[in-house]
Order: C-alpha cells, then structure tokens, then sequence
C-alpha cells in the first residue's frame, strides 16, 4: 500500500517537472519571438525611410532578380 502510494507520489513530482520545463520552454520561445519582433520592427522602420534594392541570385539558373523596396516619405532633393 505504501509503495503504491509512493509511486504515484514519484509520477506526479515527475509531471510536474515535466510541465515546468515545459512552461520554461515556452517562456523562453516567446522571449526570442518578441527580440524577434523588435529587430524585424526596427529593420522595417529604417527601410521605409528610404529606398531599398535587394539582389536575390537563383541558385538554379544563376539569373539576378532585382527588388526594389520604396517607401511612402518622399525624399528630399539636394538643393
């Protein structure tokens, strides 16, 4: 009887550590997805400030695909 006790006792301390690594898991997921976030953010926030031109190479057939990446400020000339 003591035993059985002391079995169940030992999957549920296992179970708990189980979901607590998985809550730590999670927690730490969800950190690196808003550093994540916050660098795509600010990336964005530079970019459409100014034109961008991004130079993609097909590994394929080695042919160069220009995109071109404009923003909704208008630029300023030089006067």
């Amino acid at each position: 009887m003591v035993s059985q006790d002391r079995t169940k006792l030992g999957r549920q301390v296992s179970q708990d550590r189980e979901a607590g690594q998985l809550i730590k898991r999670l927690d730490m997921l969800d950190e690196r997805l808003d550093n994540i976030d916050s660098v795509v953010t600010s990336l964005v926030e530079r970019v459409m400030g100014r034109p961008l031109v991004i130079e993609v190479t097909c590994p394929n057939c080695g042919q160069t695909v220009q995109i071109n990446v404009t923003s909704g400020v208008r630029l300023r000339g030089k006067e």
